[in-house]
């Protein structure tokens, strides 16, 4: 008998963001999928307090990392890929639709030079249908866009990562006003994840504890379709459009975009520091509202 994919969960309550550890349990090759880097956003610094985690685990289950995976360009959270890959080696891989992140936003920030992002930020650009090795295992890699166009979902195994394509059932699913996000391609998106297996384990990227209910980050094919609030069985395409544009109007900006996109669409590269060795981000007055 095969044995599954083990999975190790991460949560970072400030961005009420999760970090998958997923390994090969015969080999111990592992993926660090959507890791967190910490940010004090009132003083403007960053510490490696949570990535520091993965590693800890990582040694303590005698791992080795393989591939760092992004499943999007994160707007709530700052990325600790590039940190991870100078103390791993291991190489970072997003979906090929960071492309058309890069040169949007590139285009919003004024970016240029090497301030700005661009495609060799990350060590693979992933294709619908493209496979990874991890062991005994293969990383199964489905585009899944429409939340940004760099989406996707990473299936292991019986374990699928979804980002934020979906939360658990009584949160829904994901937002769709960014630059390139599309409601009607993030519908077609999530009734490919909805294809798979019943039983095939589902992992959240984030959890907001609607209700005040305990933390939740693992779901069900089976269960998101008979019970998501927004895109379950009885629910047609036409009207999951018309309810996800209507309720993304009515949200607000992400805290953290704007320090977000500039270091997460270079894999979470800084930029280059000045002659006095800082490194220095631009904020857009009036741009996201």
């Amino acid at each position: 008998m095969t044995l599954q994919a083990n999975v190790e969960t991460f949560f970072d309550k400030p961005t009420f963001s999760f970090t998958h550890v997923v390994s090969d349990p015969t080999t111990g090759q592992a993926a660090i999928i959507d890791p967190v880097l910490d940010y004090d956003a009132a003083a403007i610094n960053i510490s490696q307090q949570s990535a520091q985690k993965l590693l800890d685990y990582i040694e303590a289950n005698r791992l080795t990392v393989k591939w760092l995976l992004e499943t999007h360009v994160h707007a709530d959270h700052l990325t600790a890929a590039h940190w991870l890959k100078q103390q791993t080696g291991a190489p970072t891989a997003i979906g090929e639709g960071i492309k058309q992140v890069q040169e949007t936003f590139n285009q919003i920030y004024e970016l240029e030079g090497s301030a700005a992002g661009n495609q060799s930020d990350f060590d693979m650009l992933l294709k619908d249908g493209d496979t990874l090795p991890l062991g005994e295992l293969t990383i199964q890699v489905m585009a899944t866009p429409g939340h940004t166009p760099a989406c996707c979902t990473y299936l292991v195994d019986d374990a699928a990562f979804v980002g934020d394509t979906l939360f658990m059932p009584d949160y829904g699913t994901a937002r769709c006003d960014f630059p390139a996000g599309d409601a009607q391609t993030l519908y077609q998106s999530i009734q490919k994840t909805l294809a798979l297996a019943a039983d095939t384990r589902l992992f959240m990227c984030h959890d907001y504890m609607p209700g005040g209910r305990e933390l939740q980050w693992v779901t069900t094919v089976a269960e998101q379709k008979a019970k998501n609030i927004h895109i379950n069985d009885t629910i047609s395409e036409t009207a999951f459009v018309e309810m996800r544009t209507t309720r993304d109007q009515q949200l607000s900006v992400p805290k953290l975009i704007l320090p977000a996109l500039q270091i997460n669409m270079r894999a979470g590269r800084l930029p280059e520091p000045s002659s006095s060795g800082v490194s220095f981000l631009k904020l857009p007055i009036n741009q996201f509202t």
